[in-house]
């Protein structure tokens, strides 16, 4: 333990208890870093804070002001940044059929524009040979059925975090990113509690479990540490991406929708 004493690292997107955010930042702070954590709401997020020791920084994950705040309260605070992650997501769902404009700005608000202002703004002020990785989906590769918006900005945030790396790299700044597939959090609760849904999703995972935030989290310290990797789009999900993700049709029917697929889902591959 203690690899990351007397480095400094921001969490965005840690104010769901259980959450991979959350997760990330108790990790850190184990770990040995002093760790400032931001979201939208305050109430766990100090919780948050309290337990590892860190900071709480209310900061919206789309609003490119609020970004740079946080970025100048880290250095208010601590005097410099070494580890930045990006947790903060928002999905939006819908079909191409029916979609609007608004939909496709709220898409990409926080899960595309957002990841360009917090490389932008996390970059400018942190550390030569420091870190930034962004929470991203396996949906960036896998279609996801009615959350293409969501998808395709999360595919975006990934050709991004190409670009990046060899921007940075001159600074010794690696970026990278990390794709989960379905995660059993309390967020989730919700959607695993349904008859058959967790089913669907294990025939499509090798490895024969969901992911749990510790997953993600052990991803980011392997990143964050001396890994001579940047510009990586690392497939975090029991081997989902070997497979497919199952459809809108097969989870509103669970296990049966499931096991009536004309052609089996697991010889479906992307």
């Amino acid at each position: 333990m203690g690899n990351f004493t007397g480095k400094v690292a921001v969490v965005l997107g840690a104010s769901a208890p259980r959450g991979t955010g959350w997760a990330v930042a108790e990790a850190l702070a184990a770990e040995g870093a002093s760790v400032v954590v931001a979201a939208r709401t305050l109430p766990n997020l100090h919780a948050l804070a309290g337990k590892i020791g860190g900071t709480a920084i209310q900061c919206d994950a789309g609003d490119a002001r609020q970004i740079a705040a946080l970025a100048s309260a880290t250095i208010a605070t601590y005097g410099r940044l070494d580890i930045a992650v990006n947790a903060a997501g928002l999905p939006i769902q819908g079909p191409i059929a029916s979609t609007t404009e608004a939909d496709l700005l709220a898409g990409v608000r926080v899960n595309y524009f957002g990841v360009v202002f917090f490389i932008k703004y996390m970059a400018a002020i942190m550390q030569a040979g420091g870190c930034i990785i962004n929470l991203s989906s396996i949906s960036s590769t896998h279609p996801n059925g009615d959350f293409f918006a969501y998808s395709c900005a999360k595919a975006a945030a990934d050709c991004l975090v190409r670009s990046a790396a060899i921007e940075y790299a001159p600074r010794q700044i690696r970026i990278n990113s990390i794709l989960p597939g379905p995660i059993d959090s309390d967020l989730a609760a919700g959607v695993f509690d349904k008859p058959g849904i967790r089913e669907v999703f294990l025939r499509e995972t090798p490895l024969s479990r969901i992911g749990q935030p510790a997953d993600f989290a052990n991803a980011v310290l392997w990143l964050a540490g001396p890994a001579f990797v940047t510009g990586l789009n690392l497939q975090v999900n029991g081997g989902m991406h070997l497979m497919r993700q199952p459809q809108t049709r097969e989870l509103a029917g669970g296990a049966d929708a499931y096991a009536g697929s004309a052609v089996p889902l697991a010889d479906q591959k992307m």
